[in-house]
């Protein structure tokens, strides 16, 4: 729902009805992640998308019923289903999507979902999407770290669904739970959907250089929160870095270290390492490396590889921690340019992240999406 919630914001606050459709499971090849979301107004008008156009029209026809009869409707699309090419989903993947109406009354804890997530304060919807008793269909749970509002029900449910949905919240996880139909859980008859809007990830790019620009560039796009740190001022610019959510004047080192002593670094962290100067790259990679980051990568030659290994051996990183280590970084894409390179590092991070070996897929052979 993230990325229709400032425009479904609009219509809420405007007290307008709207059908939403929402993607909360996927199985092989689906286009579209858990969460991605359609909404169609009451002109007609269409935001977002649930399968980057495979089943759109379908969806869309959907929403206008669902609003009309005002009973939300869970429908899978897929290449089991007979309509599976009639709507155009080819590819080979199956999605269910779960299609409601959303409006003040139906979803009154809404401005309160969004404000969370404009302050970036952790915060998850759960909603019923499948029950034996059609009563209990669409039936909503908000949750914060600290409290919950709604209720899906029944409280046995409820206090089921609180402690697997905060979980789920903490690592950003965002899917489906089922539970028999009275929250067992060892049962099956009821799901429900958790959609976990957590604050974006961070990419810490350390060393105000060119390369740095076209990295918080490519890192604004992939929906990180960018920082450049560098502890020149005369190059650590918020002019020189658009793209960045904050420029730091720093020592690296320190300010990783601050970062990860307040709890503002977790374990969805990227960070690169662009300065290739051992009197930043050492400190720094000592601190990186034995913090619970996604990924850390340097930059440099084969030489400079070669010599930074050795001085972080000197400082005392052990083998293990230096395993954890990208260096040199990136994916060989033969990149020459900054923005090359940058594409590269990214490549690299989507690589880690999902499991993928980076090959073309032409040479490959199974699932596309793992």
């Amino acid at each position: 729902m993230r990325d229709v919630l400032e425009e479904l914001a609009l219509r809420w606050t405007a007290g307008e009805s709207v059908g939403v459709g929402t993607v909360v499971a996927t199985f092989s090849s689906a286009p579209r992640p858990p969460g991605a979301a359609m909404l169609v107004d009451q002109g007609g008008a269409v935001v977002g998308s649930v399968s980057g156009g495979c089943v759109e029209g379908a969806v869309y026809e959907l929403a206008q019923r669902v609003v009309a009869e005002d009973a939300p409707v869970l429908q899978r699309y897929g290449v089991s289903d007979d309509d599976a090419f009639a709507v155009g989903l080819t590819c080979g993947g199956i999605l269910d999507v779960y299609v409601e109406k959303v409006d003040a009354t139906t979803f009154p804890q809404f401005a309160e979902v969004v404000e969370s997530v404009r302050a970036e304060r952790p915060v998850a919807v759960v909603t019923v999407v499948e029950h034996p008793d059609a009563d209990r269909l669409g039936r909503r749970l908000v949750l914060w770290p600290d409290r919950a509002s709604g209720s899906l029900g029944s409280a046995r449910l409820d206090d089921a669904v609180v402690d697997d949905a905060r979980g789920m919240l903490a690592t950003g996880r965002t899917g489906v739970l089922h539970y028999g139909p009275d929250g067992q859980r060892r049962g099956d008859g009821a799901t429900v959907f958790v959609n976990s809007f957590e604050p974006p990830p961070r990419m810490l790019v350390f060393g105000a250089i060119d390369f740095a620009s076209a990295m918080a560039r490519q890192g604004a796009f992939l929906g990180y929160r960018v920082t450049v740190c560098d502890a020149r001022p005369v190059f650590a610019t918020a002019s020189r870095f658009p793209d960045a959510d904050e420029v730091v004047v720093d020592w690296p080192h320190r300010y990783l270290a601050a970062e990860a002593a307040a709890g503002r670094v977790d374990e969805r962290t990227v960070v690169a390492v662009l300065t290739h100067d051992p009197k930043f790259d050492v400190p720094l990679l000592e601190v990186a490396l034995r913090l619970p980051l996604a990924y850390v990568g340097a930059m440099g030659s084969r030489r400079t590889h070669d010599d930074r290994l050795a001085r972080l051996r000197e400082a005392g990183v052990t083998e293990e921690e230096i395993g954890l280590l990208s260096s040199p970084i990136g994916l060989d894409l033969g990149a020459r340019t900054p923005e090359e390179t940058a594409v590269s590092i990214a490549a690299e991070i989507i690589a880690l992240r999902w499991g993928g070996r980076g090959e073309r897929l032409t040479a490959t052979d199974g699932a596309i999406h793992r």
